[in-house]
């Protein structure tokens, strides 16, 4: 039986696990509500402060970060979803079974990561362009700079934005499969994309400026901002980043997942 499962019987099993999953549901669900909330709230509190503004503060004033800011929730949560794939079949031990069906490791690893991008993506992309919209009308019913759909900033957001949620998820799988504990992995999660993106300011001069400018989340969340920092990558240089450290990552989370007893 274990030589018949061939890569599409994978996509197939891993799609019905991901599907039946009662997490998902509530993941997805979860992060688009609290991101589109969170635009009209960010555009709302923006748009009100915009008209008492320094002329300095207003140059800086970017609108479409504003409504993207959500991704900072969603980049967990999507990460999340990706550790879950891997680390629910080591919670209930059904790995053993999983891996006796389908002793070709490498298959059912890239099965795993294709399903989750094929789930990741299109929800990274509604989540983006959910919080565009509602976060751009909040803005402009507070006549405060806003973007349209048509805008190239706005498109590269909204695209690269889901882009950026989908490495986010393969960043979760891939330390999912390192640590194999579902605790543990969002505990780095929370780590390496929110505690440390929030103490970089205050680490000493060249290492706090290093780790600004190149820590992958930091970096790759430069492609949802409209302004233009000068002491940052650019935005698709940032994403760039990001996407490497996930291959890298991935490389050595699916080696180890073939070597190591299940």
């Amino acid at each position: 039986m274990s030589g018949s499962a061939t890569f599409p019987h994978c996509l197939r099993a891993e799609w019905i696990k991901i599907r039946t999953m009662r997490s998902t549901g509530f993941v997805i669900l979860g992060t688009l509500a609290f991101c589109v909330g969170l635009a009209s709230l960010n555009g709302t509190s923006a748009g009100g402060d915009y008209a008492n503004m320094t002329a300095a503060d207003r140059a800086a004033f970017d609108p479409l970060a504003t409504s993207l800011r959500g991704y900072l929730l969603a980049q967990i949560a999507l990460g999340l979803l990706g550790g879950l794939v891997i680390t629910s079949e080591y919670g209930a031990r059904t790995i053993v079974s999983a891996l006796t069906a389908v002793p070709h490791r490498a298959r059912v690893a890239a099965a795993k990561a294709a399903v989750l991008i094929a789930v990741a993506l299109p929800v990274g992309l509604l989540v983006s362009l959910g919080g565009f919209l509602v976060g751009q009308a909040a803005l402009a019913g507070a006549d405060a700079p806003h973007l349209g759909l048509s805008d190239p900033a706005a498109l590269r957001g909204i695209w690269g934005g889901g882009l950026y949620l989908t490495l986010a998820a393969l960043f979760g799988l891939a330390i999912g499969t390192l640590i194999r504990s579902t605790t543990a992995t969002v505990t780095t999660l929370f780590g390496t994309m929110l505690i440390v993106q929030a103490f970089a300011p205050a680490l000493p001069g060249a290492v706090g400026d290093r780790v600004e400018k190149y820590w992958p989340p930091i970096a790759g969340g430069q492609i949802i901002t409209g302004y233009r920092d000068p002491a940052l990558l650019p935005p698709w240089s940032g994403l760039a980043v990001m996407a490497g450290c996930v291959a890298v990552l991935l490389t050595v989370a699916f080696t180890v997942f073939r070597k190591r007893d299940a």
